[in-house]
């Protein structure tokens, strides 16, 4: 009992608590009302056995008043039902075996009733194991009485006892009280308990069924989220799509310097927006638990090289120093993992110091902790001579849209989710970052990450594969010269924007409108590719991909089609190639991968 409970206190309701179940509180009662009304038998027949000057009688009945008055007081000062049955259970056995061997040396139905009460009381009270003991310990001994019995008439010497009727009388009134109310209000008891469990079962039916409900409105919530985001981030990006893409073609058409200034910043500032709506983009699927991580080998040091090559510039541009070192353990073993979430995390990582950087420099080391034979745990740091961040922020700046001032939100922008993502990246691959900075002086982030090592040794090229990257987008690739291309796109400002970018390639692109129009246009034309917008009216360009897969000439059938993509949808990829399309290039688009892709796809013929 958790409240405080007086030792003069004689009365059960403050024994009794709410907090308790039905069967506690039935207990509660049964070792109250049942002491009272032994007490009061005994009482009853106290006066008679005076009267006859029974002495064992008088004996017995002054021993159990006695201990059912101390019991009494133990319990209603400390309600303990377990210890008082256990000592009444204890007393009732010992005075029926006496009374069996000593006192009567028979078995009557005061006997009898004695039996059925501790019985009772034991199953009810203590449960099926000490019910179990207590009724064996005595009934095996009353057993054995009439065993014994059968052949002898009495077991000792001492001549026995006869109850008189009043004393008989008055006993066996007692003892049916007290198994009709032990039968009774456990009865009484059991069924409030499963009226309570019908009522519970039927709130908890309620609750599931609000449940229910509550699941499916955040299903539709977390779909309407879903479909708002993609919606906003296919409206947004097809105007950005068009500001990057005619800012690239004015840059190819040798700008004076003053206009190539003012184009730098317009690009600059077109990429930084697109990089904000990537970052939210990228932690609604992180939170929405959609990502799925690829299990690929690929090349670490490889990796590294292409992730640091494109940062390197940006830190050169600012005047920092870059260092990336790999252990050469990289160069000779592959590991396996998902590269494209591990580029996004180092991508953040450097983007991030190389920001909050002025001076110094930044240095990116990739080193080989432990080498397990079958995988390795690989170190990855990322430190720089930065600002730094204060004690008290280093658990904040890991929060989403935190940074870790007003001020450096102010001085260096951005959303404050690079470093949200990658702590959430990390953690869906059961990997902690960890943050070593000091103010002004500079920060390093590092984390360790087991990665299994394929059998596959890594065999140095003698000479490298040709790739295809334009470095002079005013030089026409001969390789695209004799392309014949069909781009749907519904998109005016879009469609302008692929028809200056395609001349600079010595290519007349053929417009489709909508995927009704291109499926027209294709099934009368030769063409070696086809760049399909997915959201277009009329037919849109999974329901044309399918469409076009189905065509009887295996030539049309089997034609390379990369989709043209501004939607944030989760599954998009999926969908993609689940249409029967061969590769996307989300918008906007930088006409070097642009390029690539359809080279990739295409054999073209030679000029």
């Amino acid at each position: 009992m958790s409240k405080f409970i007086s030792f003069f206190n004689f009365s059960i309701k403050n024994i009794l608590d709410d907090s308790l179940s039905i069967i506690d509180q039935a207990r509660i009662r049964l070792v109250y009302y049942g002491l009272l009304l032994a007490m009061v038998g005994i009482v009853v027949i106290l006066p008679n056995a005076i009267t006859l000057h029974d002495d064992i009688q008088l004996i017995s009945a002054y021993f159990l008043l006695g201990a059912f008055v101390v019991l009494f007081k133990f319990f209603t000062y400390k309600p303990d039902t377990v210890f008082i049955s256990h000592a009444l259970l204890i007393i009732g056995s010992f005075f029926m075996l006496f009374s069996v061997y000593v006192t009567f040396q028979s078995i009557n139905i005061i006997i009898i009733q004695l039996i059925i009460l501790i019985i009772l009381y034991s199953f009810y009270m203590l449960g099926a194991r000490w019910g179990t003991i207590y009724s064996l310990a005595n009934l095996l001994p009353v057993m054995g009485y009439l065993l014994y019995s059968s052949f002898n008439n009495t077991l000792l010497s001492i001549k026995p006892e006869k109850i008189d009727n009043y004393t008989m009388i008055v006993g066996l009134f007692f003892n049916f009280i007290l198994i009709m109310f032990i039968q009774g209000h456990f009865y009484g008891a059991f069924l409030k308990n499963i009226k309570q469990l019908k009522e519970l079962a039927t709130t908890e039916k309620q609750l599931n069924e609000k449940l229910e409900i509550a699941m499916h409105k955040s299903e539709q919530s977390s779909q309407v989220q879903s479909d708002f985001l993609s919606t906003m981030s296919h409206e947004i990006r097809t105007p950005l799509n068009a500001v990057i893409g005619m800012s690239n073609l004015l840059m190819m058409e040798s700008p004076r310097p003053d206009q190539k200034e003012n184009l730098e910043i317009l690009r600059f500032s077109a990429g930084n927006l697109l990089t904000l709506i990537n970052d939210v983009l990228d932690f609604n699927k992180i939170e929405s638990g959609k990502i799925a991580f690829e299990s690929i080998k690929f090349n670490l040091h490889e990796l590294m090289n292409n992730i640091c090559g494109g940062q390197m510039l940006k830190a050169n541009e600012k005047g920092l120093n870059f260092q990336l070192h790999v252990d050469d353990f990289f160069k000779s073993r592959y590991v396996i993992g998902d590269p494209t979430r591990l580029s996004q995390i180092i991508f953040n990582l450097v983007s991030n110091a190389i920001k909050f950087t002025t001076r110094g420099g930044i240095k990116v080391e990739v080193s080989c902790a432990q080498d397990r034979l079958n995988e390795v745990v690989v170190k990855f740091s990322v430190r720089d001579t930065g600002i730094g961040i204060s004690a008290e922020k280093v658990s904040a700046i890991f929060e989403p849209f935190t940074q870790e001032s007003i001020t450096t939100t102010r001085q260096f922008g951005g959303t404050g989710l690079g470093l949200a993502i990658v702590k959430r990246l990390l953690e869906l691959q059961n990997v902690n970052i960890s943050l070593v900075s000091e103010v002004g002086v500079g920060s390093e982030f590092y984390f360790l990450m087991t990665l299994p090592v394929s059998s596959e040794m890594i065999i140095p090229a003698a000479q490298p594969t040709p790739r295809v990257v334009l470095t002079n987008m005013d030089r026409v690739d001969y390789k695209l010269a004799n392309l014949q291309v069909l781009i749907a796109e519904d998109n005016p400002v879009n469609v302008m924007l692929m028809k200056k970018l395609f001349t600079k390639w010595g290519i007349t692109p053929v417009i489709a409108e909508n995927g009704e129009r291109a499926i027209e246009l294709f099934q009368y034309g030769n063409f070696d590719i086809i760049l399909m917008d997915l959201q277009m009216p009329i037919m849109d360009g999974f329901e044309a991909s399918k469409i076009i897969r189905k065509m009887p000439d295996p030539r049309k059938a089997n034609v390379p089609i990369i989709a043209l993509t501004a939607s944030a949808l989760f599954d998009i990829k999926d969908k993609v190639y689940d249409s029967g399309m061969n590769d996307y290039v989300s918008k906007p688009f930088k006409p070097n991968e642009l390029v690539e892709k359809m080279l990739t796809l295409v054999t073209p013929q030679e000029a």
